[in-house]
């Protein structure tokens, strides 16, 4: 998997006025923790963590670079949370993780779907029910993603997470029965000329008289 780097310095104090004045300056405050180590609390550039970070996809291992601390210069992590301006997108915390590469973990790894579906050319509609699954794994081997090739599946065929290939030497912890994605029938709709066309068919259709109608004209007759 891609190892991304990202350039963190300690800071000392936390709060909500050092992480203002953090944010005005271009950078923004976060942590990082683990089993084996105290929360570490740290400042990041706001720039550099859009650049690398904002669009990747999945779970990612972290090198921290941290140059006149040894305690957390190249130490590996994962991003637990990033947590942003719900309004300008501004980064405002992160948590990052700390990871030890020869124990296994739980990950998040996103589902890529690739090829041209039987089942969609012959008009039905391919239908993703699970848009990632949860692998355990070594750290070093979370894949980016899990292609899924669809091309065999026919209308009202599935797939489920069974039919998958783990990564190395990893599993998947999300129910094997569980389906991933489904090819169903293509749903009729009715048009706005067929909906006209029976609102004009009703209306030209002669009525049945009412009870008092019914009783007046037998009176008549």
């Amino acid at each position: 998997m891609q190892t991304v780097e990202i350039t963190v310095e300690p800071r000392d104090a936390g709060g909500k006025g050092p992480a203002r004045r953090l944010r005005a300056s271009g950078r923004f405050p976060g942590v990082v923790y683990g089993p084996k180590r105290e929360p570490a609390l740290v400042a990041l550039s706001m720039a550099e963590c859009a650049r690398k970070l904002a669009r990747l996809e999945g779970t990612h291992l972290i090198r921290l670079l941290c140059v006149g601390n040894a305690d957390l210069h190249e130490h590996m992590v994962l991003v637990r949370e990033m947590q942003e301006h719900p309004v300008t997108a501004q980064l405002l915390h992160a948590d990052f993780h700390e990871v030890d590469l020869t124990v296994r973990l739980t990950a998040s790894v996103p589902l890529h779907f690739v090829g041209r579906c039987e089942g969609v050319v012959a008009g039905g509609i391919l239908q993703p029910v699970l848009r990632e699954v949860e692998v355990e794994c070594l750290p070093t081997n979370i894949p980016e993603f899990i292609e899924v090739d669809v091309t065999k599946l026919a209308i009202h065929d599935s797939l489920h997470v069974r039919d998958l290939t783990p990564p190395a030497d990893g599993t998947f912890v999300t129910e094997p029965s569980q389906t991933v994605v489904t090819v169903v029938s293509p749903t009729v709709e009715v048009t706005p000329e067929a909906e006209e066309g029976a609102a004009v068919a009703t209306e030209g259709e002669p009525t049945a008289p009412s009870g008092d109608a019914a009783a007046a004209t037998e009176e008549k007759d």
